[in-house]
């Protein structure tokens, strides 16, 4: 007999785990698939960052802006060992937007949300701030406000682990090869991609998050009309050695009108981006021009003393944002804003697709999401995710310190960088990594570099980490730190678990 389930959800980035686990909640049968690893795409090539979108003010997103503002206090609280605040540095540069132009847009930011946990923005003498010293002499002012960081892919694998821990089935590496309506729902045929088994499930309901792939999903896997134009835009960011010493990231406006950050990243680096720029191929091959590699040297270069060169990048990475088209003049300006398009009627079982979005607003999308279907489906429960953490983030008052303190103080015998990498990463849930362990020793494995098996084994058991790619970019940024020594034996692990059989690396 085929499953039945009430929602199929395509697409494992931050939109679809979202609401996945928003539906899985309200304790609706769930299934999400997704073809490649969670957060492989998108999800995990933003800014890294939670936030209102200062810029947006000037395109007159002040609802966007308001929602943004407004989530971005609610998920510090649902997550503080991967979301932290930041205190932005945006250097007055007088041939560009007039100082009181940026106190307005300041002023709104600051009281579009309701602000409550995070101080209100500042002005500032860089002459005699510690975030004026990096900067060019010509810069003598500047403003400080508030804003939080993310560990975008940590975030989209929490979400998913938040689901199938509400009862959804959670499976990666598994395409939708096909989905047709047959008996007023969907008859849906799932492809396993690591050895080509099939598997047919119905669905009520049918979701489609699959990012820059939601209109060929639509045309090509659904067999439907031409879907909503999408605009997709590629956004590129550089990591180069460490530019300054204090944590304040910036923010600098740029001739062009468009605005460039960097920011502190992953203690050794500084994480510089983004680009935008209209883009046309297969966004599963997207990757950093010349040109936008230089263009962000030249950005950053403007107001920086010591300048940086495409020889001093460590790493680089791309996405491809799927926004919904609004025939904007330019990518820059392209709205940011998620539209959900529900088709359905008689005889036509619900289609719900996902078209924008920013990592910010996930989870108000899901509950709209929820809203949308219940038109189709009927009362579909109520919102329950604005109160409650996500796994790991259960630390009383988000006193993220306060629980690291203690974590290191029942465990003298781990190094205080190790502590700090498995809370930071894991909150609560590292306990569930090093239990039973008295001694590094317990830890298992040693790859080298601070990686050893018990973490590697959590990640496989409870993360669907299967590759080294998956451990050392998504679920961590560990790619950044260890040597091609750790690598190979991390590898050679993986191959040991899975009974000798290499995993494919994934691009």
């Amino acid at each position: 007999m085929t499953e039945a389930f009430d929602i199929v959800v395509v697409g494992g980035g931050i939109n679809g785990a979202g609401i996945a686990r928003d539906a899985a909640g309200r304790g609706l049968s769930v299934l999400l698939c997704e073809k490649n690893d969670l957060a492989q795409a998108t999800s995990s090539a933003s800014t890294k960052l939670i936030h209102g979108g200062l810029r947006y003010l000037e395109y007159y997103e002040f609802r966007l802006v308001r929602e943004a503002l407004i989530e971005r206090e609610v998920l510090l609280r649902s997550a503080p060992h991967i979301i932290w605040p930041l205190r932005f540095v945006l250097p007055h540069n007088k041939g560009l937007r007039p100082a009181w132009l940026i106190r307005l847009g300041l002023f709104l930011y600051d009281h579009l949300g309701g602000r409550k946990l995070l101080p209100g923005s500042k002005g500032v003498d860089l002459r005699h701030h510690e975030a004026g010293a990096p900067l060019v002499p010509e810069l003598k002012k500047g403003f400080i406000y508030s804003d939080c960081w993310v560990q975008d892919s940590r975030l989209v694998t929490l979400n998913a682990l938040d689901a199938q821990e509400h009862g959804a089935e959670v499976l990666t590496r598994v395409e939708c090869a096909s989905a047709r309506r047959q008996d007023d729902g969907w008859q849906v045929v799932l492809r396993d991609l690591r050895d080509g088994s099939t598997r047919e499930v119905q669905a009520r309901a049918l979701v489609n998050a699959a990012g820059p792939w939601t209109a060929e999903f639509i045309e090509q896997r659904a067999g439907l009309n031409k879907a909503q134009s999408l605009r997709l835009v590629k956004g590129s960011h550089i990591v180069v050695r460490k530019m300054f010493e204090h944590d304040y990231p910036y923010i600098f406006q740029n001739p062009d009108g468009r605005i460039v950050f960097a920011i502190p990243y992953e203690q050794d680096f500084t994480l510089v981006g983004t680009t935008d720029v209209d883009f046309d191929g297969d966004p599963g091959a997207v990757a950093i021009s010349e040109e936008e590699t230089a263009y962000l040297c030249e950005a950053v270069n403007a107001y920086f003393r010591e300048k940086i060169t495409p020889a001093d990048v460590a790493w680089a990475y791309s996405g491809v944002r799927p926004l919904y088209d609004d025939e904007a003049e330019n990518a820059s300006s392209a709205t940011r804003d998620y539209v959900l398009e529900l088709d359905y009627g008689p005889g036509r079982a619900p289609l719900l697709s996902v078209f924008g979005g920013k990592i910010t607003t996930f989870r108000k999308l899901s509950e709209h999401a929820l809203v949308r279907l219940a038109e189709a489906l009927g009362p579909l429960g109520e919102p329950w995710t604005a109160a409650a953490p996500l796994p790991g983030g259960n630390i009383a008052d988000a006193d993220f310190d306060g629980y690291l303190a203690r974590f290191r103080k029942e465990r003298p015998w781990m190094p205080a960088e190790l502590a700090w990498r498995y809370v930071r990463n894991y909150g609560t849930r590292a306990e569930a990594i090093v239990a039973g362990a008295r001694a590094l020793a317990d830890l298992g494995e040693d790859f080298g570099d601070g990686l050893y098996g018990a973490e590697m084994a959590y990640l496989r058991e409870h993360e669907w980490a299967q590759t080294a790619d998956d451990i050392l970019w998504r679920r961590s940024k560990m790619g950044l730190h260890v040597s091609d020594q750790t690598r190979q034996r991390l590898e050679a692990w993986l191959a040991r678990q899975d009974g000798g059989r290499p995993r494919q690396e994934s691009a």
